[in-house]
């Protein structure tokens, strides 16, 4: 079965009476649970967005407390599945200063694991892209933004 294309969906979408499309997106959220995240945030989270970058942020700090530090193959691992979910958080907001914000938390976080952070490449390669990432999204945010994202990189480059 050859899907869809995004215009030949919205012209069927608008088409469907109101039930029906409920019907559609919970027949749509049982198939996986990102599906079910996603219409949480867009009905749930969407309207107050500053709220939902501080749940995050505190899901992101406690994923950091359950990294596995017994050795760095691990924490490597458990650091990239915290990534993995900031990357999806990040991509239900499509916000860009919620981006920068999440990364932000990503690194600072990353950053306090700061004695294997020395002894392995791949951490810091990891903190690298997102320090990378998080410049190229200041640069397209408004200029009162950037300043205020900047002074915070260059606090956690410190």
């Amino acid at each position: 079965m050859k899907a869809a294309s995004i215009k030949e969906l919205k012209l069927e979408l608008s088409s469907r009476s109101q039930s029906e499309l409920v019907e559609l997106c919970l027949h749509v959220s049982k198939f996986k649970k990102e599906n079910k995240e996603l219409l949480t945030y867009l009905l749930y989270e969407a309207s107050n967005e500053p709220a939902y970058v501080e749940s995050v942020k505190h899901e992101i700090a406690e994923l950091f407390t359950q990294v596995n530090k017994r050795n760095n193959y691990f924490i490597k691992k458990s650091v990239r599945k915290v990534l993995r979910t900031v990357k999806k958080y990040i991509q239900y907001s499509k916000k860009k200063e919620t981006e920068v914000e999440l990364l932000l938390c990503f690194c600072n976080e990353l950053k306090k694991l700061s004695p294997f952070m020395d002894e392995s490449t791949a951490l810091t390669n990891i903190y690298l892209r997102q320090i990378e990432a998080i410049k190229k999204t200041i640069h397209s945010l408004h200029e009162d933004l950037q300043f205020d994202y900047q002074i915070e990189l260059k606090n956690l480059l410190k």
